[in-house]
């Protein structure tokens, strides 16, 4: 059986499904395929679920400090199982309304297996026992994780899927891993009273983020309990009884479980990308030029699959603006799309404290930028949503050009996520401290600290010393 789509996209995680929503408002007929359910890793066993369980540890946090505001609380015990429930409803919800917002549209949603093929008739796919001919094909896989060989069990020895489905805390965790992922599972256990160790093999954690804030965080992971190995890798793990033994930096750790978050690699292996003419990176990546279309006419690739940072919101990005190009190249649109820079997607770690930045760090923006550094404990509202006795309260810092321009914001510190979109317009459009001036902040407010970084960089600072 043989059927023809303008867009098929293989795919329904961020990205896919993006271009789906957005294929159909433009017009075009979209087919989606998936043997999983829509809406991806980001929904089911990545962003989503992993806030949830950062929300329920954020509560337990809170609960312990009470007694500091003045509020008489007892906290009489964490239940892992109920944080999954808690988790699985969230998720649930968003899934249905998904799923009701494709058909609304019009998408077929096809949950098949799905494979690429491409003949001199053009891009196709490949589910079932059927052939769906396209005039163009999106692939937008996402990511699985990286387990650097070491033998993932599932109950040991965990990738952060497995560590989401959890029903029972651990006593002791290895984290293996500073980046996001790891951070995050590091702050959110640490915070629902599990003992653990994060190891990373770089000096610092968060790498790609400014150093200072790294450090920043790393100062309140430690107060918090957290075991830090810097600049240690680990040689090897395996079950131990009913633990997991690992070595790091030639010491033997012991924990009930050892968390792999060293990150993700594209998932583009079994779809006959090669086979059909698609080039790959030595990574794994598709390659793609300045439209994302591949080496293959009429095929495109989006997202995670797509070297760069893997980020859900890049995804829809990605998605969205493949939608409009075959509308455009199909002659169903005339408006001719913008692909947004890596550098201008903004970027949030949700530990505690969080790390947010968008743009360029001060040493990428080169000879003659200028920064400015506004302190958290000069804003109002900072020091409100701390605890009594705590002393890291954040910075925000933003980044000017030497021809004059906001080119980066970076925060660290509590509730800091929620500033990151008014960097993202700072840096999108190219602004100017000047221009930022004249915006009035509401008071008291976290983003009263972009003003004030922003009075910083035109010479007049108000709540901070010249």
């Amino acid at each position: 059986m043989t059927t023809s789509w303008d867009l098929a996209i293989i795919g329904a995680g961020s990205a896919g499904y993006a271009a789906a929503l957005r294929g159909a408002q433009l017009g075009l007929s979209v087919a989606l395929f998936d043997d999983t359910p829509v809406g991806g890793t980001c929904l089911h066993r990545g962003c989503i679920p992993t806030k949830a369980w950062l929300q329920a540890a954020k509560v337990r946090r809170t609960v312990e400090k009470a007694r500091t505001f003045g509020i008489a609380a007892t906290l009489d015990g964490t239940d892992a199982e109920a944080i999954r429930t808690y988790a699985d409803g969230v998720v649930g919800g968003l899934h249905r309304g998904l799923t009701g917002l494709l058909s609304a549209r019009g998408v077929t949603v096809i949950a098949e297996r799905a494979t690429l093929r491409a003949d001199d008739h053009g891009p196709a796919v490949e589910a079932g026992a059927a052939t769906h001919r396209a005039r163009a094909v999106l692939v937008a896989t996402g990511a699985a994780p990286l387990t650097l060989g070491l033998p993932v069990d599932g109950r040991r020895i965990l990738t952060s899927e497995h560590a989401l489905r959890l029903t029972d805390l651990p006593g002791r965790a290895i984290v293996v891993g500073g980046g996001v992922i790891g951070v995050e599972f590091a702050s959110l256990w640490a915070d629902l009273g599990v003992a653990v160790t994060l190891v990373e093999a770089m000096d610092a954690l968060l790498p790609s983020e400014e150093p200072g804030h790294s450090r920043v965080l790393a100062r309140e992971l430690a107060r918090r309990g957290v075991d830090l190995r810097l600049g240690a890798g680990i040689e090897s793990a395996e079950v131990d009884g009913d633990g997991v033994s690992a070595t790091v930096g030639g010491e033997r750790l012991t924990a009930d479980v050892l968390l792999v978050a060293v990150g993700r690699r594209p998932a583009t292996s079994g779809l006959h990308l090669e086979e059909s003419g698609v080039r790959l990176s030595q990574s794994g990546h598709i390659e793609v030029d300045d439209n994302l279309q591949t080496s293959v006419r009429g095929v495109f690739a989006a997202g995670d699959v797509v070297a760069g940072p893997q980020l859900a919101h890049r995804g829809y990005a990605h998605g969205m603006f493949v939608a409009e190009r075959v509308a455009l190249l199909q002659g169903k649109s005339h408006d001719r799309p913008a692909l947004p820079a890596d550098a201008d997607i903004p970027r949030v770690t949700y530990s505690s404290p969080q790390v947010a930045s968008v743009g360029l760090t001060a040493e990428q923006a080169g000879d003659g930028a200028q920064v400015a550094d506004y302190h958290l404990t000069g804003n109002g509202r900072a020091l409100l949503l701390r605890s009594p006795g705590e002393r890291e309260t954040g910075v925000i810092r933003l980044v000017r050009s030497a021809e004059g321009q906001i080119v980066g914001m970076h925060a660290v510190g509590e509730d800091v996520a929620e500033l990151i979109a008014e960097g993202a317009l700072l840096v999108g459009w190219r602004a100017a401290p000047e221009d930022l001036a004249g915006i009035v902040h509401p008071h008291p407010t976290l983003g009263e600290a972009i003003a004030e970084a922003g009075w910083a960089l035109t010479g007049r600072p108000l709540h901070m010393h010249d």
